[in-house]
């Protein structure tokens, strides 16, 4: 017998004795709980008894961890209203911790009647019972906590490398078939060993939350590869687990913390795989509508889609902040994350109006005491009117940098008039982040990520290949500001193989050593390729899975990424204020930067436009002395970064007050680097990037 319960806890929760069922929906006449078998028959239905605040709650004596139920809920059919209550539709628990089964798709989970979708006549309501279709929410019991210790990597040691937790290890050789594609993969010595070796600090995850397939995706065959259409935003995905995808998930965060390496989630708070009003009906949409996703102002039937997939969470009410939140502390808490990156984030500050860096949803993320150490990282863009906002986050969020990305491209595939812009990104995008004295960390430095061409596809591909995908190649980035260097894809001339080799060099380099914190894309540390799909979500394939043979075919390659990472270590520890300094943790001394020509002279303003060829020397002043000389600011330089774009060789001359010191190559991205001519005079070759450190 189903008694009261509590309102106080959404989700099902269990008490040694029974367990406290409670589901929000503001609207509802009544909520059916109903229980299932482990075989998913349904043994039995329990009305929630009670409803206080939007809340019903009832509590079940005698039921046990393990117990599979979902919700129907019952209310008004008025879609023209926004009221889309359906009782033949079985909804999983937005608060529930793991799911058993998985989304399959059929025409009982659509809730209307398609034959009324024609706009002649009402909508009207379609009572087939989806139970079968819909995974189970399952009650959980006390779990384990996570047993190791959170790496707490300071932001001016971070280097972020981007992973999917499936196509990482599937090509693998050393990982075992039962693992491969698993949490399990990532959690391998191997994997782990791998990682450790290359210097990054922390993965970031492409979403784990529980996901579906798309239904035109598998109308064509296909499936969603990179995770971005959650359903549930507290289970991790079981596909990603042999039997218990919440233990498994426990097991790779305390293997990868005990690698002393941190685990950030890319996390989809800004849409579900609901849908617009011709989707499925999975969770949100029958349980309170209006609640959960924006509609239009005038015509409730319809979603607002500032996400471009087709609903868009309604993050100005309470219930859907409280969901967010709870589910951001139960990852880091719980489950032991060490930071998220918010995938389309101007919509978490989305009002009626148009986007507030100071809405409601955002302040709490930045003030919650239990995120207080948790990265934040925004995705500053969304596709909705109005949605790019790089640079515009709170202080304590860093922000994707696209535009570095962009700058970055361009310079090196030798377009006319960026040096101006690669110098500016380099030292941090200081027009971006400066004006509010943002953290140097604020900006996520970025050359390629899962989303466009890998690094060696942006040297092989000059347009997009995306027919796989089955859009007949219209989706994906347009302007990608890549190059082939002569030959679309594949190519056997040795010329061009080794101008593509030193391009990824070159960018990579000028990742790792500008200021920011960078991030890395899986794979392009030894040239993995996607033929020139430029956006791989439903490639999972051979197409979307990294290929490790690149280990074999060139490894001095990842051996000077390796060199890379740790240069970027030691610059920091030679120059502190180069990664540290901004609102957080600004050194008492005071860094000078200086651009110079090749000749030696000072960059001017009307030199920036003819130049492809320039150093940047970096010097600390110690308590910067304000009357300090420029000849002596420039004595003071430690490092020197030259950068050729050219087509040609260019001799560097250093500046006569540094002429006489010792210098040291640390780095050289061509093998045909030539030693040091007489007059502190360097010989670059064409397409390179040399990095000096004063003796």
């Amino acid at each position: 017998m189903i008694t009261t319960g509590s309102p106080d806890q959404q989700g099902s929760y269990w008490d040694g004795e029974g367990v406290n069922f409670a589901l929000y929906s503001s609207t509802a006449e009544a909520v059916e709980l109903c229980l299932f078998d482990q075989h998913h028959k349904q043994t039995a239905i329990h009305y929630l008894p009670w409803q206080h605040g939007g809340v019903w709650h009832g509590y079940l004596p005698d039921c046990e961890p393990g117990q599979r139920y979902g919700y129907r809920v019952l209310g008004p059919w008025a879609p023209e209203k926004g009221q889309r209550f359906n009782p033949s539709k079985l909804l999983i628990d937005p608060y529930a911790r793991a799911l058993d089964g998985r989304f399959r798709w059929s025409g009982a989970v659509f809730d209307f009647d398609m034959s009324t979708l024609n706009g002649k006549m009402p909508l009207l309501p379609n009572w087939s019972d989806s139970a079968e279709f819909i995974p189970k929410s399952v009650v959980s019991g006390p779990h384990p906590a996570v047993d190791s210790l959170q790496p707490q990597i300071a932001w001016a040691d971070t280097v972020i490398y981007e992973a999917n937790v499936r196509g990482y290890t599937m090509l693998h050789p050393d990982i075992p078939a039962h693992e491969r594609g698993k949490f399990s993969g990532l959690s391998n010595g191997r994997i782990l060993e791998y990682l450790k070796a290359l210097g990054i600090t922390s993965i970031e995850l492409m979403p784990v939350h529980s996901f579906i397939d798309e239904g035109f995706l598998s109308g064509r065959g296909l499936s969603n590869y990179w995770g971005y259409n959650s359903i549930n935003f507290f289970t991790p995905a079981s596909r990603y687990a042999d039997q218990n995808a919440n233990v498994e998930f426990r097991d790779m965060v305390n293997a990868i913390h005990d690698a002393g390496i941190e685990v950030i989630l890319d996390v989809v708070y800004n849409h579900t795989g609901e849908g617009n009003g011709q989707g499925p009906t999975i969770s949100f949409k029958g349980i309170d509508n209006l609640t959960y996703y924006r509609t239009v102002p005038d015509n409730p039937e319809h979603y607002i889609n500032d996400t471009g997939c087709g609903n868009t969470l309604n993050v100005d009410h309470p219930q859907v902040q409280n969901l967010i939140l709870d589910s951001l502390n139960y990852w880091h808490d719980d489950m032991g994350v060490d930071g998220f990156r918010f995938d389309l984030a101007p919509i978490l500050g989305r009002t009626a109006t148009g986007f507030d860096p100071q809405h409601p949803l955002l302040k709490r993320i930045t003030n919650h005491p239990d995120l207080a150490n948790a990265k934040l990282i925004a995705e500053p863009w969304d596709p909705g009117p109005g949605g790019y906002h790089l640079g515009q986050f709170p202080d304590q969020w860093a922000e994707w940098n696209d535009r570095y990305r962009d700058d970055v491209r361009r310079f090196w595939r030798g377009d006319s008039d960026q040096s101006s812009a690669l110098a500016n990104s380099l030292l941090g995008s200081r027009d971006l982040f400066d004006a509010n004295d943002r953290p140097t960390y604020s900006s996520v430095n970025f050359v390629t990520s899962h989303d466009g061409f890998t690094l060696s596809d942006s040297v092989s591909y000059k347009q997009r290949h995306n027919l796989a995908n089955g859009e007949e190649n219209r989706d994906g980035h347009a302007h990608n500001f890549s190059s082939n260097h002569g030959v679309e894809g594949d190519t056997k001339k040795l010329k061009i193989l080794q101008l593509r080799r030193r391009q990824r060099l070159n960018m990579l380099a000028t990742l790792l050593l500008s200021k920011g914190t960078p991030m890395l894309l899986a794979g392009d540390e030894f040239g993995n390729s996607q033929h020139g799909n430029n956006n791989a979500y439903a490639q999972d394939n051979q197409t979307g899975w990294l290929d490790w043979r690149g280990l074999e075919q060139d490894p001095e390659f990842l051996q000077q990424v390796q060199l890379l990472i740790r240069l970027r270590r030691e610059w920091s520890a030679h120059l502190p204020g180069w990664l540290g300094d901004g609102k957080a943790g600004r050194p008492r001394g005071s860094l000078t930067y200086h651009w110079f020509r090749s000749n030696g002279e000072l960059l001017e303003a009307g030199h920036w436009l003819e130049t492809r060829a320039l150093v940047l020397m970096v010097g600390d002043l110690g308590d910067g002395s304000p009357g300090l000389q420029k000849s002596e600011q420039i004595n003071s330089c430690a490092v020197a970064f030259m950068l050729n774009a050219a087509d040609e060789a260019v001799e560097f001359k250093l500046p006569a007050s540094s002429q006489n010191s010792v210098w040291e190559l640390k780095f050289c991205s061509s093998p045909d680097n030539r030693a040091k001519v007489e007059n502190g005079t360097w010989v670059l070759p064409p397409r390179s990037v040399v990095l000096m450190q004063r003796g």
